[in-house]
This record gives structure tokens, C-alpha cells and sequence, in this order.
């Protein structure tokens, strides 16, 4: 396990998976969240993020976390392993719901100096809510036949069903991967 792809619905813990990984890998941490992201949430173009995913994942090492449609290919063929969170609607809607409050009340810091609305995600269209409610059902439908297909043949496929599972998996690894 080399490079890694982590893969699941917001609020399911891909950053802070991919995280510990690359800590006990001793690896980079690759965000494509941080690679998208410009200021005022504006994303930018694909060439340009294709671009940095390409140079991101030449490395010989990292742990990703991610669900870009738009560099899936790049990330999937580059890497040996893929964890895929899949936790029920219920955890992760509940972990965004608390994330989501926290961080617009503290008005955290995100990427591109972009912060979260608190009016954005409970009054418009644009809602972080609505993402996971959203993408939940697609990557659960979709990512089982994406994940089988010959494009990800060579790779490693761990699919976590709860917190517990993957805590489970992370105990049998130890410390220093």
C-alpha cells in the first residue's frame, strides 16, 4: 500500500483518514478539495486541476482524499489501493450537519480563503446538506460498478461499512505502514 485513494460522501472521514494514512505511511497528504478550490468558492478550470492531480500523484508515495469525477481517472489509475467509507446516510448527514454549524459559527478557515455560510447550506440550492443527501445515493449505486471495472482491476479494494470497521482495519496496520 502505496498510494491510496480514499473515496466516500462528505462527512464520512476521507480527509481524516487519508490524514493518518499518510502520517503512518510517512507519505503526502493529498486534498483535492485543496487542489479544486479557488477563492469564493469558485473552482478552477479542469486542465489546470487535471494538472495538479498529475503532479500531486507523480510522487512515489501519498494517501488521497477525494471524489472528483473530473480526475478520477488520473487518481484511480496512479494508485494500488482504494478505501472506500460507505457509512449509512444517517452518520454522515449527521457528522456534516454538526461540521457545518461549527464551522460556519467559527467562521473556519477552508481552502482558497473560502469559509462555509451558514445561510448558504440551510437556504439555497448550493447547500452542503443537500451534496450529501445527493451524492450518498450516487456513490452507492455507482461505486461498486466503477470499482469493478477494468480501469481499477489492479487496485486493492477495502470497503468500510462504519467507524468501526475501518478503526478495526487502521489497529491491524500498526503505527508505521
Amino acid at each position: 500500500m502505496k498510494r491510496v485513494v480514499v473515496l466516500g460522501t462528505s462527512g464520512s472521514g476521507k480527509t481524516t483518514l487519508a490524514r493518518e494514512l499518510s502520517r503512518r505511511m510517512n507519505a503526502p497528504h493529498i486534498e483535492l478539495d485543496a487542489l479544486y478550490w479557488g477563492k469564493n468558492w469558485t473552482g478552477i478550470d479542469k486542465p489546470l486541476f487535471r494538472q495538479r492531480v498529475e503532479q500531486a500523484t507523480a510522487q512515489d508515495a501519498w494517501a488521497l482524499c477525494g471524489n472528483y469525477v473530473s480526475v478520477r481517472d488520473l487518481t484511480l489509475a496512479r494508485a494500488d489501493t482504494v478505501v472506500w467509507l460507505d457509512y449509512p446516510m444517517t452518520l454522515v448527514f449527521t457528522r456534516v450537519f454538526i461540521r457545518t454549524m461549527r464551522r460556519g459559527i467559527t467562521r473556519e478557515l477552508l481552502w482558497g480563503n473560502n469559509r462555509e455560510s451558514l445561510l448558504t447550506n440551510f437556504f439555497s440550492r448550493e447547500s452542503l446538506l443537500l451534496w450529501v443527501i445527493d451524492t450518498w445515493r450516487k456513490h452507492r449505486r455507482d461505486y461498486p460498478r466503477i470499482l469493478r471495472s477494468e480501469p481499477c482491476r489492479h487496485l486493492q479494494v477495502l470497503r468500510f461499512r462504519s467507524p468501526q470497521e475501518t478503526d478495526a482495519w487502521l489497529s491491524q496496520l500498526g503505527p508505521d505502514l
